[in-house]
């Protein structure tokens, strides 16, 4: 039998819980291996090897603070941290020509144009939600728009763990930018939320938001098409990070075989874009 290379992956944020999981899943796939982990500088897990973290031992790859010169070879880096880490990450992979998987939310426009240019170079895929339920919910909410949309209220309801910092979350706005761009709009011309202290009157084509913080809710997202005498309530519910994880590990998989640069989705990764 032909031996297959194996795709080589470094992970930032490999302690926390989605590069834990992000770390089971790829020892549980035979076509790939971690080759780098790495954590914020000054965390007490730098210099443990990976394997510990998900019940694995003497996998021989350690820690380490940061990506610099001496990082091992890595074909593919996985990012599910915060802005400021991603976004040095993404000048690091960008001057070793590497590709990119990231699954951070909460970019600023400027932030998001900064990865948009750099994917000019290189390869990435971008997405606030790598479970494939929840990008198959994606083009339903294009469809459910196109009819629904004109004549309903529409609401995002979205829950996560106490942890979680962004409101709302990369998923729910994603939600509503779909539905909003459907509807030929501009998300932040038609958005409101549940913490704003202003409450005016709805407007026609307005888009709520509401947002739950509490225990360890890993991610749950409705969102409600609301008309005269009958409702639509589409919802997606995750159980376990490893939705997130093995769907992040379908995307390094694809973008493995990926040869140009550009700016992926997860729906380009699922090939959903003719659904």
């Amino acid at each position: 039998m032909e031996n297959v290379e194996m795709i080589r992956i470094g992970i930032s944020g490999v302690a926390g819980r989605m590069g834990r999981s992000l770390a089971k899943v790829t020892h549980l796939n035979q076509d790939m291996i971690v080759v780098a982990g790495f954590e914020r500088p000054g965390s007490s897990f730098i210099g443990v090897e990976i394997g510990e973290l998900y019940g694995e031992v003497n996998d021989k790859v350690v820690l380490k603070d940061s990506l610099d010169e001496s990082t091992p070879d890595f074909d593919i880096l996985v990012d599910f941290t915060i802005p400021e880490n991603t976004l040095k990450n993404v000048k690091f992979c960008k001057k070793h020509n590497k590709k990119m998987v990231i699954g951070t939310t909460g970019f600023s426009d400027k932030e998001r144009i900064f990865i948009e240019e750099a994917a000019k170079e290189i390869a990435i895929v971008m997405a606030p939600n790598y479970s494939i339920g929840i990008n198959l919910i994606l083009k339903l909410l294009e469809k459910a728009t196109k009819v629904m949309g004109s004549c309903c209220d529409i609401e995002i309801l979205e829950a996560h763990h106490r942890c979680k910092v962004d409101i709302p979350s990369g998923t729910a706005v994603r939600m509503g930018e779909v539905i909003a761009e459907t509807m030929g709009n501009n998300l932040s011309d038609v958005a409101f939320y549940n913490q704003d202290s202003n409450c005016a009157e709805r407007i026609n084509g307005g888009i709520g938001f509401s947002t739950i913080r509490s225990g360890d809710i890993v991610g749950e997202h409705t969102v409600m098409f609301v008309g005269v005498a009958e409702r639509i309530e589409i919802t997606h519910k995750a159980s376990d990070r490893m939705a997130f994880a093995n769907g992040a590990i379908r995307a390094v998989a694809w973008l493995n075989c990926q040869k140009d640069a550009g700016l992926f989705t997860m729906i380009d990764v699922l090939g959903l874009s003719n659904l």
